[in-house]
């Protein structure tokens, strides 16, 4: 209760216009001391899918070889306290609430974003506990996201590049790469995963400006798939993993990105072939496309019945949750999929739906629980309907669970999708 009032309180400094910009956080850091200077060697990851598993697959490796990190995230999927790990351990509630309450009083009711206010608290806290490395996730964009006030990463790693947030970034995907980009630094080493070539060639035109060293997949490094692993190429060499306990085809490619980073990171960060099998497995990211194996929703479900969550939000995530359907059906032909699909209301709904016509028997369209932004079931299912889709709009997550199982039979597969607002609301329910 505490936590929630100090959130609202800070959430009403919120400027009145979003601008772009690191000078109201840069001032609150040069009052709090500069935390931000007094990191562990930090790992700076941008890019539009892909960045929450990367740091979560990398920190495994690390933990495996025996390294803690401090990491920052976002958004939350429950609680504010999952955005921040303290040497690999989720952050206390009262500690959380000492160093926001900190950070308040130090802001002094200057105009400030919640965003920017809680990543000086991550600096702050990770600047009063010790790691070995901070894992840090770009929130927005890049060039002017809070954590880009860091100007000495000892790695920056962009993931795949696709539209989101046009608003923002803007409305193409050079724009977009040009905001992504911004947070390479001069003279320190780049991991760059899988690009369109309009978003790579941005990349390298950045590059060559800061005289970064890019690692790009594709030309320096590669990961693919075989029966029993993951094959990693890197400056001639050829290694086999164990395949991640993450799903989804797309999984493989931010395995490769995660391994790439501790490849090029080897000679400050070693680490062994037995240690990245054994992050690999051990890996854990909630959310992403996750099986729900036990909590009140599976008392709903009848035998034969697997519900899963994912929250993408954007038209690539969609189409690498489509391939893994696309996979998971040629393997069992007999199962049928279906769709439990909720979004915000500045969200290009066709876009995102339409990887997963023809392999999608059932639409139900849900709100958001707790969000004003909240698409309308009914708006979102009439789109689905002119899309092709079989789709129906529900009061709730219980009424669209009920509403397929009495609609379908045999082997099916339930995925809830379309927000991380959308999962975090079922993982709070499930609790």
């Amino acid at each position: 209760m505490i936590l929630e009032k100090t959130i609202k309180r800070i959430e009403l400094l919120h400027p009145k216009v979003i601008d772009l910009s690191l000078e109201r956080l840069e001032k609150l850091l040069i009052k709090l001391d500069n935390p931000e200077k007094k990191l562990p060697p930090i790992v700076h990851v941008a890019g539009t899918n892909g960045k929450g598993s990367t740091i979560s697959i990398l920190r495994s490796i690390q933990s495996a070889a025996g390294r803690s990190s401090h990491v920052y995230t976002s958004p939350h999927l429950v609680n504010l306290t999952e955005r921040f790990l303290i040497a690999d351990k989720e952050i206390k509630g009262s500690t959380l609430v000492k160093l926001l309450k900190q950070c308040e009083e130090i802001n002094a009711e200057s105009a400030i974003t919640f965003f920017e206010i809680i990543t000086a608290v991550g600096f702050l806290a990770f600047s009063k506990f010790e790691a070995d490395l901070v894992l840090l996730e770009v929130g927005l964009g890049g060039r002017f996201d809070a954590t880009n006030v860091i100007n000495n990463p000892i790695l920056s790693i962009i993931t795949p590049i696709s539209l989101d947030h046009q608003h923002y970034l803007g409305n193409t995907l050079s724009k977009i790469a040009f905001e992504k980009a911004g947070i390479l630094k001069d003279n320190k080493p780049a991991i760059i995963g899988k690009q369109y070539p309009e978003a790579l060639e941005v990349i390298k035109l950045k590059a060559a400006e800061t005289e970064s060293q890019l690692f790009i997949f594709d030309r320096d490094w590669s990961i693919s798939e075989t029966k029993d692993s993951i094959k990693f190429e890197a400056d001639g060499d050829t290694r086999y993993f164990e395949k991640p306990s993450l799903r989804g085809t797309h999984q493989i490619h931010n395995s490769g990105i995660a391994i790439a980073a501790t490849h090029y990171m080897n000679k400050i960060f070693p680490v062994k072939n037995n240690a990245i099998d054994t992050g690999l497995n051990r890996v854990r990211w909630p959310a992403r496309l996750q099986k729900i194996n036990k909590g009140p929703l599976m008392d709903l479900l009848p035998d034969q019945v697997e519900l899963w969550l994912d929250g993408g939000h954007n038209q690539d995530a969609s189409l690498v949750i489509s391939e893994t359907i696309h996979t998971w059906r040629r393997k069992d032909p007999s199962l049928t999929f279906h769709l439990i699909f909720g979004s915000l209301n500045n969200r290009e709904t066709e876009t995102i739906l339409a990887p997963f016509a023809e392999i999608i028997d059932l639409v139900q369209t849900v709100a958001i629980p707790k969000q004003e932004s909240t698409a309308s079931p009914a708006n979102t299912a009439n789109i689905a309907l002119s899309l092709g889709f079989n789709a129906t709009p529900s009061t709730s997550l219980l009424s669209a669970i009920q509403a397929i199982i009495s609609k379908s039979s045999g082997k099916r597969i339930i995925l809830v999708y379309g927000s991380l607002y959308l999962a975090g609301s079922i993982l709070e329910k499930n609790c």
